[in-house]
C-alpha cells in the first residue's frame, strides 16, 4: 500500500471523487485549491482531498475508496495519513458528511466526534435528492478530530 500526493490532473480520478460527492460542480468548488492524495495497492483504490481553511482548521472535502475494496482499511489509512500530514499545522481536522448510518459511524471509529451540523445542506446545494443506505441526505454533519 502506497499513498501519493497528486500534483497534476486531479480530474483523472473523477470516478472516485464522484463516489463521495455526486455532483461534479460541487467537486469543482474545492478540487483545485485542495491537496489530493491517492492510495495504491498496487492500483489506485482510493483518494482523499483536504483543504486548509485557515486558522489551523483543515477539512477533508472528499474521501472515497473503490466499492470493491470497502472494509479493507483503505479509508482509515487515508484518514490517518491526512491527519498525520496536517497535524503540525492543524488544530482541528473537520470532515462533513450526510447523516448516514454508513459514514457517521466510520468517522467515529476513526476518532472523529460530532462538531456541528449545517441544516438542509444537501437539499439546498444539490440539484437532486441524495440517498445513502436508504436515508435521504438533508443536513451536513461535521465531525472533528482535535490536535494539541
Amino acid at each position: 500500500m502506497k499513498i501519493e500526493k497528486v500534483t497534476g490532473n486531479k480530474k483523472e480520478y473523477l470516478d472516485l471523487l464522484l463516489l463521495a460527492d455526486e455532483q461534479e460542480d460541487m467537486i469543482d468548488r474545492y478540487l483545485e485549491h485542495g491537496e489530493m492524495f491517492i492510495l495504491k495497492d498496487p492500483d489506485v483504490v482510493g483518494e482523499c482531498v483536504v483543504c486548509d481553511l485557515g486558522d489551523g482548521i483543515f477539512e477533508v472535502k472528499n474521501i472515497a475508496t473503490d466499492p470493491a475494496v470497502h472494509g479493507k482499511g483503505y479509508g482509515r489509512a487515508l484518514l490517518d495519513f491526512v491527519a498525520d500530514y496536517c497535524k503540525d499545522r492543524c488544530k482541528l481536522l473537520l470532515v462533513g458528511t450526510g447523516d448516514s448510518p454508513l459514514t457517521v459511524p466510520f468517522y467515529q471509529k476513526c476518532g472523529f466526534r460530532e462538531h456541528h451540523r449545517v441544516k438542509n445542506f444537501f437539499t439546498d446545494n444539490y440539484d437532486h435528492p441524495m440517498w445513502e443506505a436508504g436515508v435521504q441526505l438533508v443536513d451536513m454533519v461535521y465531525l472533528a478530530k482535535e490536535f494539541e
